[in-house]
């Protein structure tokens, strides 16, 4: 292939993406790339991963749920957190609660 064209193809392909970070879909490859993986990528490499053969543009369904995965996920891992926290601050509380019997025991004897 002629570089010139090669490189017009890619910059007609960049301007033709609106999204300032759009999400391909990758393409399986004779070199053992995997098909659909999604992935965030800036205009230029998006370009030429299409241009490659690579890769393709998701579809606004696709780019729609790949989003709302990542917004659900992004909730559990905070869930996930806040039990953690949740542990540990009652974790606390039963200690200082029985550092509090412990001490009465010894005040007692004392």
């Amino acid at each position: 292939m002629d570089l010139r064209e090669y490189y017009r193809r890619v910059a007609e392909q960049e301007e033709s993406i609106d999204s300032r970070f759009p999400l391909i879909v990758s393409l399986k490859t004779a070199n053992g790339g995997k098909a659909g993986v999604f992935s965030e990528v800036s205009r230029p490499v998006a370009a030429r991963m299409v241009v490659d053969g690579q890769a393709r543009l998701a579809t606004h369904e696709e780019t729609v749920a790949h989003l709302q995965g990542r917004l659900d996920e992004e909730e559990r891992r905070r869930e996930a957190l806040a039990g953690e926290r949740l542990r540990v601050a009652l974790a606390a509380e039963k200690e200082l609660l029985a550092l509090k019997a412990a001490l009465r025991v010894d005040q007692d004897e004392a």
